[in-house]
C-alpha cells in the first residue's frame, strides 16, 4: 500500500505545477489520495464478505433498477471511464485519471453512506451490488492503469 500511495501521489500531480513531496499526505486516508481510494474498494469486498455475496456470479443479466439519486450519480460517472482513459492516452496527463477515481471514490462513499445494500429490499438490493461491483472493478482497473494494486483488507 506504501508503494502505491507514493505512485499515486507522484501521478496525481499535473507534470506542469510544482510537486510537494509529503508522506504525511501520501497515506491520509482523506483526499485524492491511493489509501482512499483503496479504502473503497475494500469497503465493497467488505460488503461481499458481510453478505456471503460472490460478485462474480451475480451475473449482469440483471434487471437494474435506479430510483435513487445517489445510484443515479455514481452510474453516470462510472460510464465517463472510457473516455477519461481516452483522454489521458490522448494527452498524457494521468493526474486525470487519478481525479476521475477520486471522484468515483467520493460518488461510491456518498452512495454507500445514503442507500442501504445488503438490507435493501429487492430489485433496490441487487441494483445496489450490481453497482458496488462495478465500482471495485473500475477502482481496480484504473488503479492497476496507474500500476497500483489493490488490497482485499484495511
Amino acid at each position: 500500500m506504501g508503494l502505491g500511495a507514493v505512485k499515486y501521489a507522484d501521478l496525481s500531480q499535473n507534470r506542469t505545477s510544482n510537486y510537494i513531496f509529503s508522506y504525511d499526505k501520501m497515506l491520509a486516508l482523506q483526499g485524492n489520495t491511493a489509501p482512499y481510494m483503496l479504502y473503497a474498494y475494500v469497503r465493497v469486498q467488505g460488503i461481499s464478505r458481510k453478505g456471503n455475496i460472490d460478485f462474480e456470479n451475480l451475473g449482469f443479466d440483471v434487471q437494474i433498477a435506479l430510483q435513487d439519486e445517489a445510484e443515479l450519480t455514481l452510474v453516470k460517472h462510472i460510464l465517463q471511464l472510457a473516455d477519461v482513459i481516452e483522454q489521458v492516452g490522448r494527452d498524457l496527463m494521468p493526474n486525470r485519471l487519478c481525479q476521475y477515481l477520486f471522484e468515483l471514490s467520493q460518488k461510491f462513499n456518498q452512495f454507500y453512506d445514503r442507500c442501504a445494500v445488503l438490507d435493501a429490499p429487492e430489485p433496490q438490493r441487487t441494483t445496489r451490488l450490481v453497482l458496488c461491483h462495478v465500482t471495485a472493478r473500475t477502482l481496480k482497473l484504473g488503479l492497476s492503469l496507474l500500476g497500483i494494486a489493490v488490497v482485499e483488507r484495511m
